[in-house]
Formats: structure tokens, sequence, C-alpha cells
């Protein structure tokens, strides 16, 4: 463990037994279902590889600025960690540096909040090197106010961060100094990270293909819908944050040759802002998209709680409503699941997709509505298309495919001596910029 107080004996890892708490403060989180939170804490504990020993709510009507909680809580928490032989305290919400500390005093264990295990789990996963700088970011703005007692993670290669324990647990004096030095060269690089990934964009802005954004809540089927369409091997299993790094690969569908569609981090409830704002580079992807499928898990019943968040982050990312000004990207909702709910439910589910413009109802896990979601897709793309007219000389015979492949070519003539083939063809705005850059 990096953070917490000496006396706390023990080295946490996974496998561990813990002890899930879900704070239920009043006037909070009012929009999310306490019992649906608790069981995403559940998952996030999983996630990282932890056994949930017990977990449950506690109802906190007034804040306790040293414990959070009053001590009847407290010491039912202890000697519930007794009883089922938990290792370590995982409360869902924010604690404060005093909070843990006094926490771990009583109960005589490592005690982590909710910024602290998804940080964790972050750094188990993220695949990349810029996934690990990121996330190496985001720990040490976590950590700046936290007592630091190890600064191995430094060396180390491997994923993670330490919060749950590891290699070189000698205790040292937090360098404050360390921390900013490090962090300011973290950003540099990822200021190059992002640089890279604009001109990446702008490259892809001028190729001829479109690019489709995966977004959604973490464990919404994102990545299962990735694979099944396009034959791709991304991880995806039923865990919090399967994805981290963002992945692309191409696709093609019904009146687009080829588009290049891209997986993203799940989104979740109270991110941590040290997170927002260190993977802003890897959400910046969305911005550019052509299209956005926002994938949804309809088998949850916190989905309108889970698509709340997740269009407060891409606001945040300046992505707004199609026809609401710059920075609109047409969203196509995919309510996928619908292969885990009852018949009653998935015949209700269509009769309001049918209903509702851009809703397409799916199962990525059986393929279930793929062909209903590429032929929106596809319609989608086209939208708009107008009829322009080519004079393109005969050699350019990659050209001239280009545009019977990406636009509706309504006539073809050589006229004289057939050196010049003129072209009428719809279309798209886009599909016409990227036309104009393919040819200068």
């Amino acid at each position: 463990m990096i953070f917490g107080n000496d006396d706390v004996a023990g080295e946490v890892t996974r496998g561990a037994r813990a002890l899930v708490v879900c704070p239920d403060i009043r006037g909070q989180r009012s929009g999310q279902d306490p019992e649906a939170r608790l069981e995403e804490a559940r998952g996030l504990a999983m996630a990282i590889g932890i056994v949930v020993a017990e977990s449950y709510i506690l109802p906190v009507r007034t804040l306790r600025p040293n414990t959070l909680f009053g001590e009847g809580q407290v010491q039912r928490m202890a000697t519930d960690c007794e009883l089922h032989e938990a290792e370590l305290v995982i409360v869902d919400g924010a604690l404060s540096p005093i909070q843990q500390r006094n926490l771990e005093d009583k109960l005589k264990r490592k005690v982590i909040d909710r910024t602290g295990l998804i940080l964790e789990i972050f750094g188990e996963r993220a695949a990349t090197a810029e996934g690990r700088l990121q996330v190496e970011l985001a720990h040490l703005d976590y950590q700046q106010s936290r007592l630091v007692r190890s600064w191995t993670h430094l060396e180390r290669q491997r994923g993670g961060f330490g919060f749950l324990g590891g290699p070189g647990e000698t205790q040292i004096e937090a360098d404050r100094r360390m921390i900013r030095a490090r962090m300011g060269k973290l950003r540099r690089e990822l200021e190059q990270v992002r640089k890279t990934r604009e001109l990446h964009r702008k490259r892809r802005g001028r190729a001829p293909w479109p690019v489709i954004a995966l977004v959604g809540y973490t464990n919404a089927g994102k990545s299962t819908l990735f694979n099944r369409v396009t034959g791709a091997e991304v991880m995806a299993e039923d865990l919090l944050f399967a994805t981290l790094d963002p992945t692309m690969r191409a696709i093609s569908m019904p009146g687009v040759e080829k588009a290049i569609l891209s997986d993203t981090v799940g989104f979740i409830s109270d991110l941590p802002t040290q997170l927002v704002a260190a993977f802003r580079a890897t959400l910046e992807e969305v911005t550019a998209a052509d299209i956005i499928l926002h994938v949804r898990d309809m088998a949850n019943p916190d989905s309108a709680m889970q698509k709340a968040q997740v269009m407060r982050v891409l606001a945040d990312l300046g992505v707004t409503a199609e026809d609401e000004g710059e920075g609109s990207i047409p969203i196509i909702e995919v309510w996928n699941k619908v292969d885990l709910l009852d018949e009653e439910r998935r015949e209700e589910l269509a009769e309001q997709a049918r209903a509702t413009p851009d809703v397409v109802v799916i199962s990525a896990l059986t393929g279930e509505g793929i062909d209903a979601l590429f032929a929106q897709l596809g319609e989608r793309l086209t939208k708009g298309a107008r009829l322009h007219h080519f004079a393109i000389p005969a050699g350019e015979g990659g050209h001239i495919a280009w545009l019977y492949a990406h636009g509706d070519v309504v006539a073809d003539e050589a006229p004289g001596d057939g050196e010049t083939r003129e072209i009428a063809v719809r279309l798209s705005e886009k599909d016409l910029g990227r036309f104009a850059a393919m040819r200068h």
C-alpha cells in the first residue's frame, strides 16, 4: 500500500477479502439507486480481483469530518471485518486523507476509497505506453495529498500502482518536489501524444473514410459489439473497465465501402476528476468522429442514469446534440443486451425504438439487430447527399472507383476523345470534402 496508516499490517493483493461499504449520503447521488450503486461498487472490486466478503449500504445523515461515518457505523464495520475475515475495506465514495487514516486506525485494516480503487483498475488495465502515462499522472495527482510510503511505482513496468499492496513497503518521506517534477514530465509527454493524435485525426480527415466512435457506460457491451462487427479480439468480459486503450478497425456497410470503428474507454458515475483530465487525450478521439454510437445496457435497471452520465461526459468534451451548432455529431443509440430480457420487455423496447429516431435494438453477443444497425449507419453517413458534377481524366481510375464506392453515381459519360469522364454523383458534404482532399 502506498498511503495509509503505518500500524496497518499485512499486504493486500488480488484475491484478498474485502468489506464493501456504500455510503448513502443525504442530498447526494439522487439520480442513482443505492442498490445499483452498491452493485457497481462490487463490480469495481471484482474487476481488480478482490473477493467481496460482505457489502451493504450505510445511510449517512451527518458527514463526520474525521471518519465520514458515525461511531456506531464504524464499530459495525469493524465487527463485520472480523466476522467475514475481511483484510480490506472499500468505501464507495470520496475519503479525505484524514478520514482514510482515521478509519484505518479504528478498523486496523487497509482502507481505500472509490477513486483509489478506480485508479488501481486503470493502472492494471492500461496496455499502451500512452495509457500508462495517463494513469500515472492521475495517480500522482491523487497522491499529492496522501501519505507516501513507496516510490517503487515510478520504476515498475507492470500495471497497477500499489494501492492494494506490492513490492517495496519501506516507508520514506513524501518528496513533493519529486511528484511535481514527475507530473511536469508526464504532462509534457502527454501533450506530445495529444499533438500526435491531432495529426493522425487530420490525416484521417483527409482520408476517404468516415470515423464511427463507440461510447457508453462501462460494461455496456461496446467491446463485444466491436468484436462482433470487426472480427477483432479486443478484451470483452463482464467486467467494469475491460477496455481502457482506444482500438480502431476498418468495417464496411451499405453505401459505405470503408469506415473506421473506434472503441473507447467506458464512462462511469463519479469518475475521479484526475482521470477525466488525464484521459482527455484518449476521449478526444470521440470529438473527431463522423457518427457516435452510444451503446446502452438495456438489461441494467439504471440504464437511464447511465445514459445521463454519458451525455454529461460528451457535453464536457464539447460534443453537442445534432443541429445544435459547432461540435454537433450525429448520435445513434444502440440498445444492447436484449438477449437478457424477457419477451414482453423485448417487444416493448422494439416498439419504443420504432417510434424513436436514431435508435437500434441489438444483442452484440448473439448478433441480433446488427444488420439493422449497419443499414442505419449507412443511411446516416450518406444523409444530405447532393448532386455534384466532375470532369475526371480517364487515367484517374482510383478517383473514379472512389466515387462509385462512396457516392450514388447517376451519370458517367466519356464524350469526345474519351480522355475525360464526366460523372454526376450524389455525395454528402463530408465525402465531398474528402474527395477534394484526395485530388489535391
